[in-house]
């Protein structure tokens, strides 16, 4: 049976009003999107919300909501996550990011110092300094290719744009990410995509490597959003990991 999700207003903190989507019932899961927005979690949203509660913010920037100006980085993003979990009183907590809302799960796994996160799950995330493969930016049409006026817009919002590039100042990669994984113990997941054009398998594959216990499943026929491209593996690599740690 398909939890179809509410909508809702939460405040971490004073001054922010964070929008989020909230479906299901059961252990808590903060599911976390990347440059594409929010509906690009639906499909994945839909499915875990059969068997967990699943909450799923809205970046502030995204789909028209309000960024305040302090508000600049991977750093503060992932300190205000903390602050929703520690607010709602989650522990035990699965945080699960795509893309760049891995590179926030990871950013909060690392700097949980209230241990509220039980499991992380990175599906095809940036953030890490992995030497000799740097992520590549798709490239859009060029300025000169001029869609017509009735066609469907191509990509993400100029809003969403823009509001990636405040918190990543145009930089996808941090160099002490890997090194503060070192401590890390708690169960953790990689799913790629094994044709990813931004963050390679091989990125992947080595980003597993630094995170202690971690498994890493690739997923054949996958870009940089699997659950997209081939959902069927993608959820199944997913449910086998939360079932396989449920008790831990």
């Amino acid at each position: 049976m398909t939890a179809y999700p509410t909508s809702t207003v939460l405040q971490p903190r004073p001054g922010l009003a964070l929008t989020a989507r909230e479906a299901g019932h059961g252990h808590p899961v903060l599911l976390l999107h990347g440059a594409a927005g929010p509906d690009s979690m639906n499909s994945l949203l839909g499915h875990l919300a059969d068997r967990h509660h699943v909450l799923a913010p809205t970046h502030p920037g995204w789909d028209g909501t309000v960024r305040p100006d302090d508000l600049d980085s991977v750093t503060g993003l992932a300190a205000t996550y903390l602050d929703l979990l520690s607010q709602q009183e989650l522990s035990r907590v699965t945080v699960i990011g795509v893309s760049f809302g891995g590179w926030i799960a990871a950013e909060m796994a690392v700097s949980d110092s209230t241990k509220r996160i039980g499991r992380l799950v990175l599906v095809d995330s940036v953030g890490p300094q992995v030497p000799g493969h740097a992520p590549t930016m798709p490239s859009g049409p060029p300025p000169s290719a001029q869609p017509a006026a009735d066609a469907p817009r191509q990509g993400p919002p100029p809003g969403n744009m823009a509001a990636f590039r405040a918190y990543t100042s145009d930089g996808l990669e941090d160099p002490t990410l890997l090194d503060r994984f070192q401590t890390l113990a708690i169960p953790a997941l990689l799913v790629w995509g094994e044709n990813d054009p931004v963050v390679t398998a091989e990125f992947g594959r080595l980003y597993a490597d630094a995170i202690p216990g971690a498994r890493f499943t690739l997923i054949p026929g996958g870009g940089h959003l699997p659950m997209r491209e081939a959902p069927e593996a993608t959820f199944a690599a997913v449910d086998e990991f939360l079932t396989d740690t449920a008790g831990q």
